[in-house]
C-alpha cells in the first residue's frame, strides 16, 4: 500500500504498477473537480512526438504524423495531441477506427487544420462520410495502412485501458497490417536498434499500445508494439509484465497528480533502494558464522561447472562462508576456484540445491547421489496439504524442530529414502531458506513453506506444473507469465521465481494476499552458459543474511528473492557495459500548466479545469529525487551496446554491486 509522503510517492511512480480499476478510482476525484486530464496526456504526448521528431532530425514542418484515434478517451487524447502538434507546423491526418469520436477533441483537431480519413461504414462523425459501400471500406483500410506505413510518427490511441481481449474489426485489421498477430515483438533488444526497418515510422502508444492486456501483461490477439509509450498519470501492470511490456518500448510517465495513499499496487518493481534493503551491512562484531553461510548441493559429474559457480557465486554476494557437498570432482574444482569453501556437512543459514543435477529425465538420473542427498534434504520441508492453522506459529525451538534437523549439521542430510518424521507438520516452516534450481525441482515436495525459493525458467515451470496436473508447454508460460507464475505459488506454496528478461517474483503477502515483484535490470547479454546457476548462488547468499527473518515474514521471501534477481542484473550490466535492460523504470514527463486563456478555452470545450488550480499539482511530484529527472530531449540519449559476458565475468561484478547498493 503506498501511503503518504512526496519521496514515497516519486518512487512509487516509477516503480508501482496499478490495475485499471484501481487507476479509475484515482483518477475520479480529479474528473470530478474539473482537472484536465485529456489536456494534459495531450501535451505530454505532444512533446514526446516533437523531442521524437528532432531526435530523428526531422524538421516538424517537414514531418508527417498518422494518428489512430479511436472512439473513447483514448483517442481524444490522440486527437488533441494531434492538435497541439499542427500548432507546432507538423502535418498530422487522424485515421478514426470506430464509428464516432470524442467530439470536442475532434472539434479541436479539425480546427487546427488536421486531416480526417474514416474507416467505419457507419461513422457517426459530423462532417464526415458514412454510408460507403464494401469497396469503398476495403478502399480507405489499404490508403490508411499505406499512410501509416509512409509516416515519420505513428500515434496509435485506438483503444488505451478501456477495452480487453483481443483487438476485433478495424483496429484488429489495423493492429495485423501494421504490427503483429500475437507473439513477441521480434525485434534486437537494444532500443536504438529496434528499428531494424528504416522505413516503418516510429510508433508512439497513447497510455497503452493497443491490443495488449492491459492487467495481466498477455498479448492476446494483433497488436501494435511501441516504440514509446505515454502512459496516464500511473504505471499499468502491462508496463511491467511480460510479455506485454516487451510491446510498450520506452515508456514515459505524465504524472496528473494521482493521490496514491491508500491504493494497493497490482505489481512492484524492484530497485537499488529495496534490493538494499535484503544485504546485511557487517557488523563491528561480526564473524564469518554470524555474516551467514550458505550450503550448497549443486554440479554433478556430469555438470561439474554448476557447482563452480554457484559457490563462487555466494562467496562473492555478501556472506561469510559456503559449505559444499558433491562429488570428489567437483569438490577439487571447487577448491580450486573457492579455496575458501568449507567441504561436507556443517550449520547453515541457507540452502542451494538442483544446479548442474541431473533431473528425473536425464538417464544418469538414477545414478546421482546428489538426487538421493537432496530428495532426503527437502522431505524435511514438506508440509503437506492446506491448513486452517498457521504452521509457523509453532515454537521453532522446541523438541519436532531439533528432530526435524533444524539444529543438524546437515538438515536432512542422513535421512533415508523418503524419511521425513515430521512431514505435514510445523518443522518445515521452521527449516532454513532454501533455494531450489534446475535439477531439483521434479522432487520439490508436495506443498512447501514460502521461505522455499523455486527459479525455474519457462520450460522448467511448465514442467514442474505438468507434473502437478497442469497439461502446458513453455510456449504456454511464455504467453501468460504471470498467471502461471500464480498458479505456481498456490499450488506449491513456494516463492516462485520466474526467470526471463523481465523476472516474475511471486509469494506470500502479510496480509494473506499474493504480492509480485519484476526485475528486469539486466541487459539481453545476460543469456549466457552458467547465468542461472551464478543467479542461484546469488540467492543463497541473500537468503542466508536475513538474521532468521524469513522464516517468519512471507513478505521478506518475496523482497530478499527479488533483490538476489536485481543484484545479478545489476552485476550482468556492470560486466557486459550495456546501457540496455530488460525493464526500465520510466522517464517522468513534466505537464505544462495551462494558461488562464487556455483554461477558459478548455473549459467551453467541456475540458476545463472547473475547481482545481492546476498550478495545485507541484512539478516536484514529477521529479524522482535520484534519476530520470526529464531534460530538454527527453532523454533519448543512446544507451551503450556493451559486449559479450560469460558466467564468470558476473561473479566478478557482485561485489561491485553489492557495495554500490550498501553505500
Amino acid at each position: 500500500m503506498i501511503h503518504h509522503g512526496d519521496s514515497v510517492r516519486r518512487r512509487a511512480l516509477r516503480h508501482a504498477a496499478f490495475d485499471v480499476a484501481t487507476v479509475r478510482a484515482m483518477e475520479a476525484p480529479l474528473l470530478r473537480s474539473g482537472v484536465p486530464l485529456m489536456s494534459m496526456a495531450a501535451a505530454a504526448a505532444a512533446r514526446v512526438v516533437l523531442a521524437l521528431l528532432d531526435d530523428m532530425d526531422v524538421d516538424t514542418h517537414e514531418a508527417g504524423v498518422v494518428l489512430l484515434a479511436g472512439a473513447g478517451d483514448n483517442g481524444g487524447d490522440g486527437l488533441l495531441a494531434g492538435a497541439r502538434l499542427l500548432g507546432e507546423g507538423v502535418a498530422v491526418t487522424a485515421v478514426t477506427v470506430g464509428r464516432s469520436a470524442h467530439a470536442a477533441a475532434f472539434s479541436s483537431f479539425v480546427r487546427a487544420g488536421g486531416s480526417v480519413l474514416v474507416l467505419d461504414q457507419a461513422s457517426t462523425i459530423p462532417g464526415c462520410a458514412s454510408g460507403f459501400g464494401a469497396g469503398e471500406a476495403g478502399e480507405r483500410l489499404h490508403t490508411a495502412i499505406g499512410l501509416a506505413q509512409d509516416a515519420d510518427v505513428l500515434i496509435d490511441a485506438m483503444t488505451g485501458i478501456g477495452v480487453s481481449g483481443a483487438l476485433r474489426g478495424i483496429p484488429a485489421a489495423l493492429a495485423k497490417a501494421l504490427g503483429r498477430d500475437g507473439g513477441v515483438p521480434d525485434r534486437p533488444a537494444m532500443g536504438d536498434a529496434a528499428h531494424d526497418d528504416d522505413d516503418a515510422p516510429l510508433v508512439v502508444a497513447m497510455d497503452t499500445p493497443s491490443g495488449i492486456g492491459v492487467d495481466d501483461g498477455t498479448l492476446p490477439g494483433p497488436y501494435i508494439p511501441a516504440d514509446m509509450t505515454v502512459m496516464c498519470g500511473a504505471l499499468k501492470p502491462c508496463a511491467m509484465l511480460p510479455p506485454a511490456a516487451y510491446a510498450c518500448g520506452t515508456v514515459y510517465l505524465a504524472d496528473f497528480g494521482f493521490d496514491l495513499h491508500g491504493h494497493d499496487p497490482a505489481v512492484r518493481a524492484m530497485d537499488g533502494a529495496l534490493a538494499a534493503r535484503s544485504l546485511r551491512l557487517p557488523r563491528l562484531q561480526d564473524a564469518k558464522y554470524s555474516r551467514g553461510v550458505t550450503g550448497l548441493i549443486t554440479g554433478s559429474t556430469r555438470y561439474p561447472g554448476a557447482g563452480v559457480l554457484t559457490t563462487d557465486a555466494a562467496a562473492h554476494a555478501n556472506i561469510g562462508m559456503v559449505r559444499y557437498m558433491g562429488p570428489s570432482r567437483v569438490q577439487d574444482m571447487v577448491l580450486t576456484r573457492v579455496p575458501e569453501a568449507v567441504l561436507g556437512k556443517g550449520r547453515v543459514e541457507s540452502w542451494v540445491v538442483g544446479s548442474g543435477v541431473p533431473s528425473a529425465q536425464d538417464p544418469q538420473a538414477h545414478a546421482d547421489t546428489q538426487r538421493e542427498i537432496i530428495t532426503a534434504l527437502l522431505a524435511h520441508y514438506d508440509v503437506g496439504e492446506y491448513s486452517t492453522d498457521d504452521p509457523r506459529d509453532a515454537d521453532p525451538n522446541d523438541d519436532d524442530a531439533d528432530d526435524a534437523g533444524l539444529h543438524d549439521e546437515v538438515p536432512g542430510g542422513d535421512a533415508e529414502d523418503g524419511d521425513a518424521p515430521f512431514a505435514n507438520g510445523s518443522a518445515g516452516y521452521a527449516m532454513p531458506p532454501i533455494c531450489v534450481d534446475a535439477g531439483a525441482l521434479d522432487i520439490l515436495p508436495s506443498r512447501v513453506p514460502p521461505q522455499v525459493v523455486i527459479t525455474p525458467h519457462a520450460g522448467e515451470l511448465a514442467a514442474l506444473l505438468s507434473l502437478r496436473g497442469e497439461a502446458l508447454s513453455a510456449a504456454d508460460v511464455l504467453a501468460d507469465p504471470w498467471s502461471w507464475a500464480k498458479r505456481a505459488h498456490e499450488i506449491t506454496g513456494a516463492t516462485v521465481v520466474l526467470k526471463g528478461a523481465i523476472t516474475l517474483v511471486v509469494g506470500d503477502h502479510e496480509d494473506g494476499g499474493v504480492v509480485t515483484l519484476v526485475s528486469g535490470a539486466a541487459p539481453a547479454w545476460l543469456g549466457t552458459a552458467g547465468a542461472g546457476d551464478v543467479l542461484a548462488g546469488t540467492m543463497g547468499a541473500l537468503l542466508a543474511q536475513q538474521d532468521g527473518e524469513l522464516q517468519e515474514d512471507a513478505d521478506a521471501c518475496v523482497e530478499a528473492a527479488a533483490a538476489a534477481c536485481y543484484i545479478h542484473g545489476r552485476a550482468a550490466a556492470l560486466a557486459s557495459g550495456s546501457g540496455q535492460r530488460g525493464w526500465s523504470e520510466p522517464t517522468i514527463v513534466r505537464i505544462p500548466v495551462p494558461a488562464p486563456a487556455m483554461n477558459a478555452a478548455l473549459s467551453d470545450a467541456g475540458l476545463g479545469v472547473g475547481a482545481v488550480d492546476i498550478d495545485d499539482l507541484s512539478d516536484d511530484d514529477a521529479v524522482d529525487a535520484v534519476g530520470s529527472d526529464m531534460d530538454d530531449d527527453l532523454g533519448m540519449d543512446e544507451v551503450p551496446v556493451g559486449h559479450p559476458i560469460v558466467a564468470h565475468d558476473l561473479i566478478a561484478a557482485l561485489p561491485r554491486v553489492v557495495s554500490g547498493l550498501l553505500g
